[in-house]
């Protein structure tokens, strides 16, 4: 809390394309694996974090792992930059456990993977199940740059951030309206039910 004020102290880390399409309304869903917790003897799934600033990183994006329309977006660098600017936070909404590679098919213009990323996805770590995150984004008012310390480096989902990296979210505008993100959650509900 800064000045009576609730800041976000926490981020997910996310390739940096994957982040501007978020924040463009391009894109509203996230894959995950991982993140499951025992809860009265029964696994499930949950964010350990359900609203967070996103935090892009560039070190892992591959072009091909993208649709053909997104890969020219991709930057790839050697190194994280010295700086980060943090524009906007999501909100985890929804979780749905995939069912199968038919019913996730059936969502391909809700999304911005290649067949090989999905592919990917489904082969890594196999026993574990595949997740749909429905994600409400929104714009911050002012951008926040923020300096990317040694803490926040790393193969992480989570970044914890500092005391002064917190992010204000006061007055965070949706990118996609209510109506639109609604539709979106209702169809891959059925797809996911089958």
């Amino acid at each position: 809390m800064r000045d009576g004020i609730i800041m976000l102290d926490v981020a997910l880390k996310e390739w940096a394309v994957v982040c501007d399409l978020l924040l463009e309304g391009e894109l509203a869903l996230l894959l995950r694996k991982g993140g499951i917790h025992e809860r009265g003897g029964v696994a499930v799934f949950e964010l350990e974090h359900p609203r967070f600033a996103l935090f892009p990183a560039w070190l892992h994006q591959v072009p091909n792992r993208m649709k053909p329309a997104y890969r020219d977006r991709v930057v790839r660098r050697r190194e994280e930059p010295g700086e980060v600017t943090l524009k906007g936070v999501g909100e985890a909404t929804h979780i749905w456990q995939v069912p199968s590679r038919e019913a996730f098919d059936s969502l391909d213009d809700l999304h911005v993977w290649s067949k090989p990323q999905i592919d990917m996805r489904f082969n890594y770590k196999p026993e574990r199940p595949l997740y749909l995150v429905a994600v409400r984004v929104s714009r911050l008012v002012e951008p926040k740059v923020v300096a990317n310390r040694p803490t926040y480096a790393g193969c992480k989902s989570w970044v914890p951030l500092a005391a002064e990296d917190a992010v204000d979210d006061a007055g965070a505008a949706a990118v996609v309206d209510d109506a639109r993100y609604e539709a979106m959650v209702a169809r891959v509900e059925r797809a996911m039910r089958g």
